[in-house]
């Protein structure tokens, strides 16, 4: 029953026409100008963001990647499940070899539940700074949103911008042990507003017709900042979350996570005016980012004027509170458009797995090493380590010894207060290539639970491969014995990233029915360059159609095979 709820939904969308689209990436090197700086990014097709991909739900895309840069990279389509199809997924070492210079590679790209607003971006060091766009899933033929058609629609990327490129910047911190910097600003578009003092910055400007309604596709691409958006005197009615729509609820602000995607409705019915657009960070760790607002304009159709910055609000960077009244209203909705809710029940679970998220330091051991321990970061003790041959090449063929361990621990190595007092604790880090393994059809429970070490924070995890319901979350330390009576299994929102508060836990569900080997980590990426990501690998079924795809012959080459 569990299974066969899925296959009918995908089999019904399958009764529509899918298509089969084709682009070209170019991702070469380019000049861009702002804060009176010309920085030099690696970018598609000469655009930052890149160009928009825009298909019907169900279709199947072909990317053909051509690499004019100066070294390698891959590329990861954020939320889409690609189904026994890890090969194409996109993380650097996990599912493939980074595509080398003056190559190409074609990524397939299987479309099924998916539905809404997603993204792709690189997945190689700090890359996807600079090298990312969005995914626009449509309504499949003869399918209707679950809202009245909006009269228009924009994209909306929230991104971090520093005067410098992306991989040198990640590189010269890692090899002196130091934290990368803070971002020089926030950009709307790749735009910075006129709140940074350069009077060659520009602005993005939406152009919208009075009594009209848009759909706004918000994309959160910044490195390491969760953010705050609003449009001033205007109100947002969230539609969708992580393409799965959610039930409609209304706010002054949305708080979007790195990874996140979240479809938005918004009326022009306000007075004719110019409306500012606003984004700036939410942290609720001991190291904020830089508190900048960034801003855009809701421009009303034939309306000349101006707008005043002074009338911008926005809660403030640290207030969890508003943080807590926006994230406690996502909840799923039973509408058709939607695979029907299917939460694995207490009795189906049958793979449990507790872990702890953490800054740790280890001996920095490189020769431009500027202090004796550097950063690094951990999933239950274990910092990740990038192999040379990609995991999954390494777990398919079987002939690969040495890639990695099939031994995560399902529980942290040792308990203490997480979310307080640290005084006396030593929890000592281990490094390695540690994998999470399941069998085909395992009702799987994580939860995922911060803690002290380090600076705190929250942390924004991605799970490729999968949607999977949050069942669950609080703050302090999460107790098995009471806290699971308060999951919510009736509605739980299906998400693709989840963000785990600081002084807290989250927890999650799902059917492993997806075979392959899928990668999961913070997106933050100071924190996943520190190693706090692991694999999970969900083994075969017993039929080709519970199996993973056969390898294309087209994989790029690892330097070491």
């Amino acid at each position: 029953v569990t299974w066969s709820v899925g296959v009918l939904f995908l089999s019904t969308l399958l009764l529509c026409s899918a298509d089969v689209h084709h682009y070209e990436f170019f991702v070469r090197e380019s000049n861009f100008k702002k804060m009176c700086n010309t920085s030099t990014l690696l970018v598609v097709n000469n655009s930052y963001p890149g160009p928009e991909i825009r298909v019907h739900r169900g279709d199947t895309v072909f990317v053909n990647v051509h690499n004019r840069g100066k070294y390698g990279f891959t590329i990861h389509w954020h939320g889409v499940k690609q189904p026994r199809n890890p090969w194409f997924d996109g993380p650097e070492f996990i599912t493939q070899c980074p595509i080398r210079p003056r190559t190409n590679f074609t990524y397939k790209i299987i479309l099924s539940e998916e539905i809404g607003t997603l993204w792709w971006h690189a997945h190689s060091d700090w890359t996807r700074g600079s090298v990312h766009g969005a995914i626009v899933i449509l309504p499949a033929e003869n399918e209707t949103y679950p809202f009245p058609t909006p009269d228009g629609e924009q994209t909306i990327i929230l991104e971090s911008w520093y005067n410098g490129n992306f991989k040198k910047i990640i590189d010269k911190a890692l090899a002196a042990g130091t934290p990368p910097p803070q971002p020089d600003a926030y950009a709307i578009n790749g735009h910075l507003g006129d709140t940074y003092g350069c009077p060659t910055d520009t602005i993005f400007r939406m152009e919208v017709d009075y009594e009209k309604t848009y759909l706004l596709r918000i994309i959160n691409a910044a490195m390491n900042e969760q953010q705050f958006f609003t449009i001033m005197n205007h109100t947002l009615t969230v539609v969708a979350v992580d393409a799965s729509y959610v039930r409609r609820f209304k706010s002054d602000y949305i708080l979007i996570s790195p990874g996140q995607t979240m479809d938005v409705l918004v009326s022009a019915n306000r007075n004719a005016g110019q409306y500012y657009m606003a984004t700036r960070p939410f942290s609720d760790s001991n190291v904020p980012p830089v508190d900048f607002i960034t801003t855009g304009i809701f421009q009303y159709t034939n309306f000349v004027g101006g707008s005043n910055a002074s009338l911008i609000t926005l809660p403030a960077m640290n207030n969890t509170d508003a943080m807590l009244n926006f994230i406690s209203r996502i909840r799923n909705t039973n509408v058709t458009q939607n695979p029907p809710i299917n939460v694995p029940a207490d009795t189906d679970i049958n793979r449990r797995v507790f872990i702890t998220l953490a800054v740790n330091d280890l001996p920095c051991k490189n020769s431009k090493c500027v202090v004796s321990d550097g950063f690094a970061a951990s999933l239950n003790n274990v910092s990740f380590v990038y192999p040379h041959i990609d995991v999954l090449q390494a777990y398919y063929s079987r002939n690969i010894r040495g890639v990695f361990a099939e031994n995560f621990p399902f529980l942290p190595p040792e308990f203490y207060d997480f979310t307080g007092n640290l005084t006396g604790v030593v929890s000592a880090v281990e490094v390695g290539t540690r994998a999470i393994c399941v069998n085909y059809g395992d009702a799987v429970e994580i939860v995922l639970q911060s803690t002290q070490m380090g600076a705190g924070g929250s942390h924004p995890i991605h799970l490729h491969g999968y949607s999977f319901y949050w069942v669950g979350a609080g703050f302090g330390n999460f107790n098995g014995e009471t806290d699971p009576s308060t999951y919510n299994l009736v509605d739980p929102p299906l998400m693709n990233t989840i963000d785990v508060p600081g002084t807290g836990w989250v927890a999650i569900r799902f059917f492993a029915n997806n075979p392959g080997v899928w990668y999961m980590h913070c997106h933050f990426e100071r924190h996943a360059s520190w190693g706090m990501s692991t694999v999970l690998i969900v083994r075969n079924g017993s039929t080709i159609e519970t199996s993973i795809r056969p390898r294309p012959s087209t994989m790029p080459r690892c330097h070491r095979t």
